[in-house]
This record gives structure tokens, C-alpha cells and sequence, in this order.
């Protein structure tokens, strides 16, 4: 990683690229801090660290760069926009209109969602702007007095400033994607993760020398084996028959269609979280009790109805994605146009009906790995108390390293481009 990092820095025009990524990072970072008017962001953390920070809302902290508990501007994150972008990609897929958009209308069509995309995340953080604004207002009493002043004006300001800041990051990310290296929402999400650390770390401090032993030994062999298992592949072998044309025998080659076993990369934990976390927001919204039956056993984060829909999201997500990347018609088709061939296999449905088996399997191969991954903190949590209070999960651990792994394979993507002669040394 560090070697792909130097040699690309030497490419002037990769350089440049780099260069506004950190930029607009730092230009992000910044702006994090921005408090929101009108609210006492010391009264609100010390609110947050005492009653919030195991819940739902813990890992939306963690995920917005503890933003949320210290009451700043930009403290939905890239919440909204994920969300929109589910909605989106399921209706798609859902009203026929939408899905001749994407798929006949070619970049146009493409253009057109990402517009209904944006206005999408705008209405989607107006609400959860208003739904935050109700939170603070309920947590507010004289042991916590977080709110200076609440009536409407206030209650406007503070939506808008939300709305305003959901807004900023999702062009910001755009800017980053388009001008800059990998994906801009993965990447702000990334640096959110990372800016939490040093708090985890001072959190870490305080507990018990075997359970820090446990947690730094737990995340070291879980960053290797999310490092292994997004590297791992299933290669399917393709045979090209011999062509002649005019005077040249083109073909006859052996090679190999590589399907990943993390095919669909973080987006499934990432879905997943943000729609097992619905109930629990909207249930945070209108009551501040987090200590009922309901919300304990049903909605909370460390329930196991909770670990059971996030279990079956995960699959439905893998599932999801599986079916949009990969055609195995289309990859059939392409194969027999150009004289390839699976051995064993004829060209056609029996070709194509075996590519879809295969994928069938990695996608539950590769569900079982996300799950397994998103929820081993979880039972850590119920079991080790200090653990659960550290708000970091496996949603997080795989965002940072699948994040870490994409960009850097995006450098080597752009190098490889230009012919790069470092890159094959």
C-alpha cells in the first residue's frame, strides 16, 4: 500500500488528484466543527456519553465523527444521502419507469437518478434534522440543560443547519469522486470512522488490561481477515476457440472469469445498519426512554431481534447488489460472441445456468462473512459491558479497511492506465 501510495505521487497528474482529496478531507474536517446554534454542545456530550452512547445513535456518532454528541452542523453525516440512496436503488428496481431511466436512457438516465437522488436526501434531512431538534428538547432539564432557548424559531434554524450541513457533504463527496481519488461518500465516511479513534483509544484507557488485550487482539485478526477474504476469489476457467480471419488465427487462449467473494464490497453492511436503525430512530424521536421493554428487547442495538434483522438485511443486500452487478445471461452471451467457452459447459443456458449457481454460492459465502463480521461486536458487547461502550463495530471496522483496500486499488486502477512502469516492479 505504501509503495502504490509513493508511486503514485510521482505521476503529476495523480498527484493533483490526491492532493484535492486531502484537501477536501481537511476542508470537511474543518467545517466538522461548526456548532449548531441555539444548543449547549457540553451539556449535550456529557447527555450523550451518560444515556445514548450504547444505543443506535452511538454508532450514528461514531459514524458522523462524534458530531452528533457534540452538537455540531455537520452531525447527520452521510446518513441522509445512504438512505436516499437506498430508496432509490429499490424503487428502481421496483417501478418500471425508473428502471427504463437507468438502464435505456444510458448517462442521461443515470444523470436524472442522481438528481432524484440529491432531492431525495434533502427531504430525508429536513425530517431527520426536525427528528434531532425533538431530541434535544427532551433531553433538555435542569440536570442537562443542553437547550439554551426552544420554540419555533429556534426549531427552524437548527433543521436548516442540519439540512445545510447534509447538503454540503453530499456535494462535497461528489466534488471528491469526480475530481479526486475513489468513492467521496466512502472516503468522508471513512475520515468521520478515523476521527474517532483517539477518543476510542482514551475510552480503551480506562478499562480493565484484559479486555484491552481482547479488543486490540479481536480488531487485529479481524482487519486480517477482512483483508483476506476481499482479496479472495472464485475463477471461473474460459476457453477461446481458434478463429481464422484473413490470414491471422486469432483465439486459443486459456484464461478466467474472476467473481469476488466480497462482490458487493461494504454497501450491504452499510444498508443494512441504516434500515435496522430506522424503528430505533423514529422511536428516539418521539420518546426519550431507552430503558422500556420494547426498545431494550426489540429496538436497541445489542438485542437479538435487532441481530436477526440485521443478519437477514445483510443477505437480502449481498443478494441485492449480486443481481445488479452480475447478468449471467449477458456474461453467457458476451462469452459466445467472442468464441469463448466454459469447459464442461455448452454455450448458451447450461453456460449461463452455471455461472448463476456460482454466484448463488458466493453471495451466501459472502453474506455469512459480512454478518459474521457486523455482529461479532455486538456479542461482544452483551458479554463485556466496557466493550459495547467503546461505539465501535464491525459496520465500522470493514467501512475503514474495505474503504482503505478500494482507494488504493483505485491508485493502482489509474496507474495501470497510464502505463505506469513502477507499478509492475
Amino acid at each position: 500500500m505504501i509503495q502504490t501510495l509513493k508511486n503514485a505521487w510521482g505521476i503529476p497528474e495523480l498527484r493533483k488528484k490526491m492532493l484535492f482529496t486531502i484537501l477536501a478531507l481537511l476542508l470537511f474536517r474543518v467545517a466538522s466543527v461548526i456548532p449548531l446554534p441555539y444548543v449547549d454542545g457540553a451539556a449535550l456530550s456529557t447527555y450523550f456519553e451518560a444515556t445514548l452512547s450504547s444505543t443506535i445513535l452511538g454508532l450514528f456518532n461514531a459514524m458522523s465523527g462524534q458530531g452528533l454528541a457534540q452538537a455540531k452542523v455537520l452531525a447527520l453525516g452521510i446518513q441522509p444521502y445512504i438512505n436516499a440512496s437506498i430508496i432509490i436503488q429499490l424503487l428502481t428496481v421496483a417501478i418500471p419507469a425508473l428502471e427504463r431511466m437507468a438502464k435505456d436512457e444510458g448517462e442521461e438516465g443515470k444523470k436524472k437518478i442522481e438528481r432524484i437522488t440529491r432531492y431525495t436526501t434533502v427531504g430525508l434531512a429536513v425530517l431527520l434534522g426536525f427528528g434531532y431538534y425533538n431530541i434535544l428538547v427532551q433531553a433538555n432539564s435542569s440536570s442537562y440543560p443542553i437547550m439554551r432557548e426552544t420554540g419555533w424559531l429556534p426549531a427552524i434554524v437548527i433543521t436548516l443547519c442540519y439540512t445545510a450541513g447534509a447538503s454540503a457533504i453530499m456535494w462535497l463527496g461528489e466534488q471528491i469522486t469526480e475530481f479526486g481519488i475513489g468513492n467521496g461518500i466512502s472516503l468522508i465516511l471513512f475520515a468521520n470512522i478515523v476521527s474517532g479513534i483517539p477518543g476510542m483509544i482514551g475510552r480503551m484507557i480506562t478499562m480493565v488490561w484484559w479486555q484491552i488485550l481482547i479488543v486490540v487482539i479481536g480488531m487485529a485478526l479481524l482487519v486480517v481477515f477482512i483483508v483476506f477474504i476481499n482479496d479472495a476469489e472464485r475463477r471461473i476457467p474460459i476457453q477461446y476457440a481458434k478463429r481464422v480471419v484473413g490470414r491471422k488465427i486469432y483465439g486459443g487462449q486459456n484464461t478466467n472469469l474472476p467473481i469476488k467473494v466480497s462482490m458487493s464490497g461494504v454497501m450491504p453492511v452499510i444498508f443494512a445498519s441504516s434500515i435496522t436503525s430506522v424503528p430505533a430512530t423514529i422511536y428516539a424521536f418521539f420518546s426519550g426512554d431507552q430503558t422500556n421493554w420494547w426498545y431494550v428487547h426489540v429496538m436497541s442495538s445489542r438485542s437479538a431481534f435487532y441481530a436477526v434483522c440485521y443478519f437477514l438485511l445483510i443477505f437480502f443486500f449481498s443478494w441485492f447488489y449480486a443481481a445488479i452487478q452480475y447478468d449471467p445471461v449477458e456474461i453467457s452471451n458476451n462469452l459466445k460472441k467472442n468464441g469463448g467457452f466454459i469447459p464442461g459447459f455448452r454455450p448458451g443456458k447450461p453456460t449461463a445456468d452455471f455461472i448463476q449457481r456460482v454466484i448463488n454460492k458466493i453471495v451466501v459465502f459472502g453474506a455469512v462473512y459480512l454478518a459474521i463480521v457486523a455482529l461479532l461486536p455486538i456479542i461482544a458487547g452483551d458479554l463485556m459491558e466496557d466493550v459495547g461502550n467503546l461505539a465501535i463495530g464491525g459496520t465500522s471496522v470493514i467501512i475503514v479497511v474495505g474503504v482503505a483496500l478500494e482507494t488504493v486499488k483505485a491508485l493502482e486502477a489509474q496507474m495501470l492506465m497510464r502505463h505506469y512502469k513502477g507499478f509492475l516492479d
